[in-house]
Protein backbone atom coordinates (compact mmCIF):
# COMPACT_ATOMS: atom_id res chain seq x y z
CA UNK A 1 0.00 0.00 0.00
CA UNK A 2 1.70 3.35 -1.02
CA UNK A 3 1.08 6.11 1.66
CA UNK A 4 1.26 9.65 0.38
CA UNK A 5 2.05 12.49 3.01
CA UNK A 6 2.38 15.93 2.37
CA UNK A 7 3.00 16.81 5.50
CA UNK A 8 3.15 16.07 9.76
CA UNK A 9 0.47 16.71 11.34
CA UNK A 10 1.31 17.23 14.68
CA UNK A 11 4.44 15.74 16.46
CA UNK A 12 4.03 12.32 14.50
CA UNK A 13 0.91 11.76 14.82
CA UNK A 14 0.31 8.86 12.56
CA UNK A 15 1.48 5.34 13.27
CA UNK A 16 2.83 4.94 9.75
CA UNK A 17 4.90 8.44 10.04
CA UNK A 18 5.62 7.00 13.10
CA UNK A 19 7.17 3.79 12.02
CA UNK A 20 8.89 5.10 8.70
CA UNK A 21 10.66 7.47 11.42
CA UNK A 22 11.49 4.65 13.58
CA UNK A 23 12.54 3.29 10.08
CA UNK A 24 15.15 5.52 9.28
CA UNK A 25 16.76 5.59 12.78
CA UNK A 26 17.25 2.27 12.51
CA UNK A 27 18.77 2.31 9.01
CA UNK A 28 20.85 5.41 8.84
CA UNK A 29 21.71 5.62 12.62
CA UNK A 30 21.95 2.50 14.19
CA UNK A 31 23.12 0.28 10.73
CA UNK A 32 24.81 3.42 8.52
CA UNK A 33 25.97 5.38 11.55
CA UNK A 34 24.81 8.72 10.46
CA UNK A 35 25.64 11.58 12.51
CA UNK A 36 21.66 12.63 13.20
CA UNK A 37 19.03 13.84 15.50
CA UNK A 38 16.88 11.95 16.98
CA UNK A 39 13.85 12.61 18.56
CA UNK A 40 13.29 10.64 22.15
CA UNK A 41 16.03 8.71 20.77
CA UNK A 42 13.42 6.58 19.27
CA UNK A 43 12.93 8.64 15.52
CA UNK A 44 15.12 10.21 12.69
CA UNK A 45 14.33 13.61 12.11
CA UNK A 46 16.36 16.76 11.17
CA UNK A 47 15.44 20.48 10.25
CA UNK A 48 14.20 19.44 6.86
CA UNK A 49 11.22 17.66 8.46
CA UNK A 50 7.92 19.31 8.51
CA UNK A 51 5.05 20.31 7.07
CA UNK A 52 6.85 21.40 3.49
CA UNK A 53 8.05 17.78 2.80
CA UNK A 54 6.31 14.94 0.34
CA UNK A 55 6.62 11.51 2.09
CA UNK A 56 6.38 8.29 0.28
CA UNK A 57 5.46 5.78 2.42
CA UNK A 58 5.21 1.91 0.79
CA UNK A 59 3.35 -0.08 3.78
CA UNK A 60 1.99 -3.73 4.45
CA UNK A 61 -1.79 -4.46 4.88
CA UNK A 62 -0.89 -3.52 8.48
CA UNK A 63 0.46 0.03 7.99
CA UNK A 64 3.99 -1.38 8.94
CA UNK A 65 6.70 0.40 7.00
CA UNK A 66 8.54 -1.53 4.05
CA UNK A 67 9.85 1.54 2.30
CA UNK A 68 9.32 5.22 2.39
CA UNK A 69 11.41 8.45 0.57
CA UNK A 70 11.28 12.39 1.51
CA UNK A 71 10.79 14.48 -0.95
CA UNK A 72 12.02 18.28 0.16
CA UNK A 73 11.05 21.52 -2.67
CA UNK A 74 13.92 23.10 -3.62
CA UNK A 75 12.72 26.59 -3.91
CA UNK A 76 13.71 26.26 -0.39
CA UNK A 77 16.74 25.35 1.53
CA UNK A 78 17.06 21.52 1.11
CA UNK A 79 20.24 19.24 1.76
CA UNK A 80 21.98 19.33 -1.63
CA UNK A 81 22.52 23.30 -1.40
CA UNK A 82 22.91 23.37 1.95
CA UNK A 83 25.43 21.03 2.79
CA UNK A 84 26.55 19.63 -0.88
CA UNK A 85 26.48 22.64 -3.18
CA UNK A 86 30.01 22.18 -4.18
CA UNK A 87 29.34 18.66 -5.52
CA UNK A 88 27.74 20.70 -8.58
CA UNK A 89 29.69 22.15 -11.20
CA UNK A 90 27.26 24.90 -11.54
CA UNK A 91 24.43 26.08 -9.08
CA UNK A 92 22.40 23.25 -7.63
CA UNK A 93 18.86 22.34 -9.22
CA UNK A 94 16.10 24.78 -8.20
CA UNK A 95 12.36 25.58 -9.02
CA UNK A 96 8.92 24.43 -8.07
CA UNK A 97 8.81 21.56 -10.26
CA UNK A 98 12.30 19.89 -9.10
CA UNK A 99 12.16 18.27 -5.70
CA UNK A 100 15.11 16.57 -4.09
CA UNK A 101 15.12 13.29 -3.01
CA UNK A 102 16.04 12.31 0.36
CA UNK A 103 16.15 9.52 2.91
CA UNK A 104 15.07 6.29 0.51
CA UNK A 105 15.15 4.25 3.27
CA UNK A 106 14.19 -0.03 2.81
CA UNK A 107 13.23 -1.62 6.40
CA UNK A 108 16.26 -3.59 7.39
CA UNK A 109 13.60 -6.36 8.11
CA UNK A 110 12.88 -7.10 4.37
CA UNK A 111 14.77 -9.90 2.97
CA UNK A 112 17.10 -9.73 -0.04
CA UNK A 113 14.02 -10.63 -2.85
CA UNK A 114 11.83 -8.55 -0.93
CA UNK A 115 14.01 -5.47 -0.86
CA UNK A 116 14.33 -5.69 -4.55
CA UNK A 117 10.52 -5.85 -4.62
CA UNK A 118 10.19 -2.48 -2.27
CA UNK A 119 12.72 -0.42 -3.85
CA UNK A 120 10.90 -1.02 -7.33
CA UNK A 121 7.59 -0.03 -5.94
CA UNK A 122 9.76 3.10 -4.55
CA UNK A 123 10.81 4.09 -7.70
CA UNK A 124 7.92 3.57 -9.47
CA UNK A 125 5.76 5.59 -6.84
CA UNK A 126 8.64 8.41 -7.07
CA UNK A 127 7.57 8.85 -10.76
CA UNK A 128 4.01 8.23 -10.54
CA UNK A 129 3.90 11.13 -8.02
CA UNK A 130 6.21 13.25 -10.05
CA UNK A 131 3.79 13.07 -12.93
CA UNK A 132 0.53 13.25 -10.95
CA UNK A 133 2.14 16.69 -8.84
CA UNK A 134 3.93 18.54 -11.46
CA UNK A 135 7.78 17.47 -10.81
CA UNK A 136 9.52 17.13 -14.07
CA UNK A 137 13.64 16.50 -12.25
CA UNK A 138 14.01 15.35 -8.78
CA UNK A 139 18.04 15.76 -7.43
CA UNK A 140 19.70 13.75 -5.14
CA UNK A 141 22.94 13.04 -3.64
CA UNK A 142 24.28 9.56 -3.35
CA UNK A 143 27.33 7.59 -2.19
CA UNK A 144 29.02 6.63 -5.52
CA UNK A 145 27.81 3.29 -5.82
CA UNK A 146 24.51 3.84 -4.72
CA UNK A 147 24.42 6.69 -7.42
CA UNK A 148 25.53 4.68 -9.99
CA UNK A 149 22.60 2.16 -9.02
CA UNK A 150 20.24 5.13 -9.87
CA UNK A 151 21.69 6.00 -13.28
CA UNK A 152 21.11 2.24 -13.91
CA UNK A 153 17.67 1.80 -13.49
CA UNK A 154 17.10 3.33 -17.02
CA UNK A 155 15.62 6.85 -16.73
CA UNK A 156 17.21 9.61 -18.16
CA UNK A 157 19.67 10.81 -15.28
CA UNK A 158 22.91 13.01 -15.20
CA UNK A 159 25.58 13.67 -12.57
CA UNK A 160 25.78 17.43 -11.99
CA UNK A 161 29.46 17.05 -11.09
CA UNK A 162 32.07 14.85 -10.46
CA UNK A 163 31.84 12.57 -7.21
CA UNK A 164 33.94 13.95 -4.32
CA UNK A 165 35.24 12.87 -1.01
CA UNK A 166 32.74 13.99 1.83
CA UNK A 167 31.66 12.99 4.99
CA UNK A 168 34.11 10.09 4.50
CA UNK A 169 32.58 8.67 1.67
CA UNK A 170 33.02 9.81 -2.45
CA UNK A 171 29.49 11.51 -2.95
CA UNK A 172 27.85 12.66 -5.91
CA UNK A 173 25.25 14.81 -7.17
CA UNK A 174 22.64 13.98 -9.94
CA UNK A 175 19.61 15.35 -11.25
CA UNK A 176 16.62 12.76 -12.65
CA UNK A 177 14.36 13.78 -15.22
CA UNK A 178 10.66 12.81 -14.77
CA UNK A 179 8.53 12.71 -18.10
CA UNK A 180 5.65 10.39 -19.67
CA UNK A 181 8.25 8.44 -21.03
CA UNK A 182 10.38 7.59 -17.72
CA UNK A 183 7.95 4.80 -16.91
CA UNK A 184 8.98 2.98 -20.56
CA UNK A 185 12.30 3.97 -19.68
CA UNK A 186 12.32 2.11 -16.18
CA UNK A 187 10.33 -0.98 -17.55
CA UNK A 188 13.21 -1.35 -20.43
CA UNK A 189 15.95 -2.08 -17.76
CA UNK A 190 13.61 -4.19 -15.27
CA UNK A 191 11.78 -1.73 -12.90
CA UNK A 192 7.97 -2.26 -13.62
CA UNK A 193 5.27 -1.53 -11.22
CA UNK A 194 3.00 -3.89 -9.21
CA UNK A 195 -0.63 -3.49 -7.94
CA UNK A 196 0.61 -4.71 -4.77
CA UNK A 197 3.24 -6.06 -2.59
CA UNK A 198 3.12 -9.32 -0.75
CA UNK A 199 4.98 -9.26 2.14
CA UNK A 200 4.93 -12.35 4.21
CA UNK A 201 3.97 -11.11 8.21
CA UNK A 202 6.63 -13.23 9.09
CA UNK A 203 9.61 -11.38 7.14
CA UNK A 204 13.11 -11.65 9.44
CA UNK A 205 16.20 -9.62 8.64
CA UNK A 206 18.29 -11.83 6.05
Amino acid sequence: MLQIEKHLGGPIADAVLRNMFAARKSVFIDLLKWDLPTLAGLYELDQFDGEQCHYLILTDPDGEHLGSARLLPTCRPHILDSFYADLCAGPPPSGPEIFEITRFCLDRRLRAAERRQVRDALIIALVDHALAAGITHYSAVAEKGWSQQIIAFGWRCLPLGRPQYCDGGLLAALCIEISEQTPRLLAGAGIIGQASIAIPQSRAAT
